[in-house]
C-alpha cells in the first residue's frame, strides 16, 4: 500500500512539472531558468548569461525594435530577427547576452552589462544599427560594436544612417561591418559599405557574406537581409569581435 502511495505521489509530482507554466522563470526540479527577464533603466531585456562569461553582448533587433519581454526571460515578438534567432548561441560562445527592447538607454545597457563582464560588444542589425548609433551619440561606450545588415551611410539607401547619426567617427568603437554581398533592401544596400569603411578612418572593418537562402520581403529576416541560412558564422563572427 505504501509503495503504491509513494508511486502515486511520483507520478503526480512529473504530472505537475511537465505542466510548469513557461514564464514562471523555473525549469521542471524548481532550477532557475538560463533567460530572466531585467530592467534596465526602467525598459525591460532579456538577459541570458554563462557561468562564467568571457565578455558580454548587447543584441539591438531590427524592425521596430519593440521584443515584448515577458516573464521568465520570454520574448513575445520579433522572435524571427536574426540577432534574436540567435541569442543563445551568443551564450553558446561564452558570452552574457542581453537582448533590449527599442526604448531602452543604450548607456544604461552598456553598465549594466560592464557590472557583469567586459568587453561590452554592442550587435545591431537593420533598424537596430541606427538605435545603436543613437545611443552612442548620446553618450554610450560600448568597447566594440557589431553593425549587421547595416544603415551606414547615404549610399546605402536611407538618410538616416549610421555615419549622418554620428556626424563624425570621433565617437565610434573599434567596429566590424557584417553585410551580405546581395543584400536586396533598399536601406541597406551593399554599395553603402564602403563609403562608411572610409568614413570611419581605421576604426572599421567589414567581413562580407555570401550564400545562404533568400525569400520574402527583401527587407525581412528571411532573406540575405536577414542572413537566412548563414545565423552560424554571422554568430562567429560578431561574438569573436572583442
Amino acid at each position: 500500500m505504501r509503495v503504491a502511495l509513494r508511486r502515486c505521489v511520483c507520478r503526480l509530482m512529473c504530472a505537475a512539472a511537465l505542466v510548469l507554466p513557461v514564464g514562471s522563470g523555473l525549469l521542471a526540479g524548481g532550477t532557475a531558468r538560463a533567460d530572466e527577464t531585467v530592467s534596465v533603466g526602467g525598459s525591460q531585456a532579456v538577459l541570458l548569461k554563462p557561468d562564467a562569461p568571457k565578455a558580454s553582448v548587447i543584441l539591438m533587433p531590427g524592425g521596430d525594435g519593440y521584443i515584448a519581454a515577458g516573464p521568465g526571460g520570454q520574448i513575445g515578438q520579433l522572435k524571427g530577427n536574426q540577432l534574436v534567432r540567435t541569442r543563445a548561441a551568443y551564450k553558446e560562445h561564452g558570452l552574457a547576452v542581453l537582448v533590449v527592447d527599442a526604448d531602452v538607454s543604450l548607456s544604461a545597457a552598456v553598465e549594466f552589462m560592464a557590472a557583469i563582464k567586459r568587453p561590452v560588444i554592442v550587435v545591431g542589425t537593420s533598424r537596430g544599427t541606427q538605435r545603436a548609433a543613437q545611443g552612442i551619440a548620446r553618450g554610450a561606450r560600448p568597447d566594440a560594436l557589431v553593425l549587421t545588415a547595416g544603415f551606414l551611410t547615404d549610399e546605402s539607401g536611407a538618410g538616416r544612417n549610421v555615419a549622418n547619426i554620428l556626424g563624425s567617427p570621433d565617437k565610434l568603437p573599434r567596429t566590424l561591418v557584417i553585410h551580405h554581398r546581395k543584400d536586396g533592401c533598399k536601406f541597406t544596400r551593399p554599395e553603402g559599405v564602403a563609403p562608411f569603411i572610409k568614413w570611419a578612418g581605421g576604426k572599421a572593418r567589414v567581413a562580407w557574406l555570401d550564400g545562404g537562402e533568400n525569400a520574402g520581403d527583401p527587407c525581412q529576416a528571411k532573406g540575405h537581409h536577414g542572413f537566412a541560412g548563414l545565423d552560424g558564422r554571422v554568430v562567429a563572427l560578431a561574438a569573436g569581435f572583442r
